[in-house]
C-alpha cells in the first residue's frame, strides 16, 4: 500500500511540474512524510529552498513512486527533516546556509558551505582515554579538491572520523537564479567534471520534462553511448587508483592506458575528451560519423579482452585481496537509510538505478543487468565497478549496431513550467529540478549522489587503521565539486 500517494493527494497539485507530481502541503502531511522516511518507508532523494518555500523529493519502492512535497515557510522556518531523519542533515545544514531558512529541530546547528566561521569550526568532541586526533587536509597532495577529515584514534584505529567540506562552494544556485538556458546548460555541465555528460543529460531531460518536448531518437542514443564511455572511463580510473592504493602499481599503469584511450576516443568522435557541452536541451550538438563509430566498436572490444585479464588479475593477488577483503564495510541497512546510489549501494545491497527506475530512453531498450552484492567492502565496490565496465561496453556495442538515423537536436520553445529528471551518473544519481520562466531558468536545484555518499564515509572507516583511509576513500571517490555548490 502507498503511503506517498496520500500525501500528495493531502495537498495543492502543481499543474506544471511534470514528469512526477508536486504538491504544496501543510505542516502536519510534512511531518506525515518525516515519519514515514524516519520508519524506512520511502527514501529522500533531496530537499531544497526555494522562494519562501522548501520543496522535499521522496522515492517509494513498493509501489515504485517519486514525488515532491512544498511547504510554504513565509517566516523562513520549517520543521526539520534531520531531526528524524540523518541523510537530510547536511543538506538542511546548506538550505540555512544560502537561504536563511531555519530548520526547527535540526539536531546539528553548525553551518555547512558558509565558511565565514575561519578555523573556528567546532568539530563534534570525542572522549575516552590515550585517544588523539589527525588533522588531513583541506589541502592534500596532488591534484584534488579541498576538504577536511578530523581523525580521532586509539592507536592506529579508528574512533571516529569527522568531515569538514564546502570549500570549494561556488554560489551554483544564485548562478542559474535568471540564467538564459544556453548558459544554464553550460553551468550544469561544470558542475561535477567527471560528470558532465551525465549532468548534461539531466539537465536537459529536466528541461524537455518542463517544456513536454522530446528530442529526436537517434540523439537520445548518442546520450547512452557518450554516458556509458564516460561511466567506462571513470570506472578504469577509480579500479587502477585503488589498486595503487593498496600498492599494486601495475594494474594503475594498464587502467590509465585504457582510460586514455576511452578519452581520446570521445575526442575524436565528439570532439572534447570529457564531452563537455556535448549535451544540449533538444538533443546533441555533435553527430557521429561512420570512421568513429567503427574505431569505438573495436575500442570496445579491445577493452572487454584486455580488462578481463585484468580482473583475473586482481582476483588472484593475495595482497590486493588482504587489503580490500572486509576493509571499510557498508551495512545495507545504511546503505538503505541514506539511499547510497551507484557503486556505493550496489556494493551493500541496494540495486537501485535510475536508467532502470525511473527510467529513461534509450534504457529502455537496452538489454543490461544492475549488479549488486551485499558484502559492502572495498572488495564489493571494485567488483561492482568491474561489472559496470562489462555492462557499459556490452551497451556500446547494441548502441553502436542499433542506433537510429535522423536529425539529432530539436528547437527548444521558450516556455514555462517545472521539471525534474533522475539520471545515472557513474557515482549513482542525479537529481536535477528546476523552474523555466520564458525560456530563462528561475530557479534550478542539482543535487549529485555525493551528497548521501560523503556521510557513509564518516561510518565505514570506523574500526580500521588509519592507513586503510586512501583505500575507502578512494572505493567511495565522492565528489567535491558536485557537492559543495
Amino acid at each position: 500500500m502507498s503511503v506517498l500517494s496520500p500525501l500528495l493527494a493531502a495537498g495543492r497539485p502543481a499543474l506544471s511540474h511534470r514528469p512526477f507530481p508536486r504538491a504544496a502541503v501543510d505542516e502536519a502531511v510534512w511531518r506525515q512524510a518525516i515519519a514515514h522516511l524516519a520508519a524506512g518507508e520511502m527514501t529522500l532523494l533531496s530537499v531544497w529552498g526555494d522562494a519562501h518555500q522548501i520543496h522535499m523529493a521522496l522515492l517509494e519502492d513498493e509501489p515504485q513512486a517519486i514525488g515532491v512535497l512544498t511547504l510554504p515557510c513565509p517566516d523562513g522556518t520549517y520543521p526539520a527533516i534531520g531531526s528524524a531523519h540523518p541523510p537530510a542533515i547536511r543538506l538542511e545544514r546548506a538550505i540555512r546556509d544560502l537561504f536563511g531558512y531555519e530548520p526547527i529541530g535540526l539536531p546539528d546547528p553548525r553551518g555547512w558551505l558558509d565558511h565565514r566561521d575561519g578555523t573556528d569550526y567546532a568539530f563534534l568532541p570525542v572522549t575516552g582515554e590515550g585517544l588523539h586526533q589527525i588533522p588531513v587536509g583541506p589541502v592534500h597532495a596532488g591534484i584534488i579538491e579541498p576538504g577536511h577529515f578530523r581523525f580521532t584514534c586509539d592507536g592506529e584505529t579508528v574512533v571516529r572520523l569527522e568531515q569538514r567540506l564546502g570549500y570549494v562552494h561556488k554560489g551554483v544556485d544564485e548562478l542559474f537564479m535568471n540564467a538564459p538556458l544556453d548558459r544554464a546548460a553550460r553551468l550544469a555541465c561544470r558542475v561535477s567534471g567527471d560528470s558532465t555528460v551525465a549532468y548534461g543529460i539531466g539537465f536537459a531531460r529536466a528541461v524537455e520534462s518542463a517544456l513536454a518536448v522530446s528530442p529526436p531518437p537517434r540523439a537520445i542514443w548518442l546520450r547512452a553511448l557518450m554516458a556509458e564511455m564516460e561511466r567506462i572511463a571513470n570506472h578504469l580510473g577509480d579500479f587502477g587508483a585503488i589498486c595503487n592504493d593498496a600498492s599494486f602499481t601495475v594494474i594503475l599503469s594498464h587502467c590509465a592506458v585504457m582510460r586514455e584511450r576511452v578519452l581520446r576516443a570521445a575526442d575524436a568522435a565528439f570532439g572534447h575528451r570529457s564531452m563537455m557541452d556535448r549535451i544540449i536541451p533538444g538533443g546533441v550538438a555533435v553527430d557521429l560519423d561512420a570512421d568513429n563509430r567503427t574505431a569505438i566498436a573495436a575500442l570496445a572490444t579491445d577493452i572487454r579482452t584486455k580488462f578481463s585479464d585484468l580482473t583475473a588479475l586482481y582476483d588472484r593477488t593475495a595482497s590486493l585481496q588482504d587489503r580490500t577483503v572486509t576493509t571499510g564495510i557498508l551495512k545495507p541497512a545504511l546503505a538503505k537509510q541514506f539511499g547510497a546510489g551507484g557503486h556505493i549501494g550496489r556494493a551493500s545491497g541496494r540495486g537501485f538505478d535510475a536508467r532502470k527506475y525511473p527510467g529513461y530512453a534509450p534504457y529502455d531498450a537496452l538489454d543490461f543487468e544492475v549488479p549488486v552484492l551485499t558484502k559492502g567492502d572495498v572488495n564489493a565496490r571494485v567488483w561492482i565497478r568491474a561489472r559496470e565496465i562489462g555492462q557499459s561496453l556490452t551497451m556500446i556495442e547494441r548502441i553502436l549496431r542499433d542506433l537510429p538515423d535522423g536529425p539529432i537536436q530539436m528547437p527548444i520553445p521558450r516556455g514555462s513550467g517545472e521539471g525534474m529528471s533522475l539520471t545515472e551518473a557513474f557515482r549513482g544519481d542525479v537529481l536535477i529540478w528546476l523552474r523555466l520562466n520564458a525560456g530563462q531558468v528561475e530557479r534550478c536545484h542539482i543535487r549529485d549522489a555525493s551528497w548521501f555518499q560523503w556521510p557513509l564515509l564518516e561510518a565505514v572507516i570506523e574500526g580500521n587503521i588509519v592507513a586503510d583511509f586512501p583505500l575507502c576513500n578512494k572505493s567511495f571517490n565522492c565528489s567535491y565539486s558536485g557537492h559543495d555548490l
